[in-house]
């Protein structure tokens, strides 16, 4: 068995080393490595981990933000090997949605941010959702009502309200991202959440906050009174 591993290719080293030392022992570009599965012609796969970090810095959360066009502008990377890149972070976020569990109570914005912050802070357009909750502000479910591009998604109140209706919701959160960065809210934010509070209060149906999710944080219009 060992003489067979020593035997192995450069290209295949990081998976010695994985069986030999266990997965912790292996650096980021050993991981891209053996995701990757083989180097090029003039260059390892170890050698062409290390450039793919090297184009975002060796910033891991910004390799994650990196789109399948983006990966393939890099020498070496074609779109096998994008792809491997992108369903591993795509495991990794499903994994976290799993650990959070079936029955989240919101006490808190940030409790909210942390059910949408690995769903929103990397997409490169606009999603619209909705967190739909019980008298005990209990998660009932999460629902998409839109998907737009890098300026905005339009979300429509009758959809928003009929969904929460349906669901037999005593309340419900307002979730949606910007991919600019930028986490102050834009004017038609500002009208949408006034708009939807009032409606809400009529149908006795609160809107309890709305959240903008950006790369680095998150707003919330009830924190910051702008409810």
């Amino acid at each position: 068995m060992n003489d067979n591993i020593l035997a192995w290719a450069e290209d295949d080293r990081p998976r010695e080393k994985f069986i030999l030392k266990g997965r912790r022992s292996l650096s980021d570009a050993e991981l891209l490595a053996i995701l990757l599965g083989s180097g090029t012609a003039s260059k390892s796969a170890v050698s062409l981990g290390r450039d793919i970090l090297d184009s975002v810095g060796n910033d891991l959360a910004s390799l994650a933000r990196l789109t399948h066009e983006d990966l393939c502008k890099i020498n070496g990377v074609g779109p096998a090997k994008s792809i491997s890149i992108l369903a591993s972070f795509e495991l990794g976020r499903r994994r976290t949605q799993q650990e959070a569990g079936p029955r989240i109570k919101i006490k808190c914005s940030a409790d909210v941010y942390a059910i949408f912050r690995d769903e929103l802070r990397d997409l490169h357009y606009e999603e619209f959702w909705i967190l739909l909750l019980n008298k005990a502000h209990v998660v009932m479910h999460k629902i998409m009502i839109s998907q737009g591009g890098i300026s905005g998604t339009i979300a429509d109140p009758k959809m928003i309200f009929e969904s929460a209706l349906s669901k037999k919701a005593s309340g419900l959160v307002l979730v949606h991202n910007h991919p600019s960065g930028n986490l102050n809210p834009s004017n038609s934010d500002v009208e949408l959440t006034k708009k939807m509070r009032k409606a809400g209060e009529f149908l006795d149906l609160p809107i309890l906050d709305h959240i903008i999710v950006a790369n680095d944080g998150y707003y919330s219009f009830a924190d910051e009174g702008n409810f």
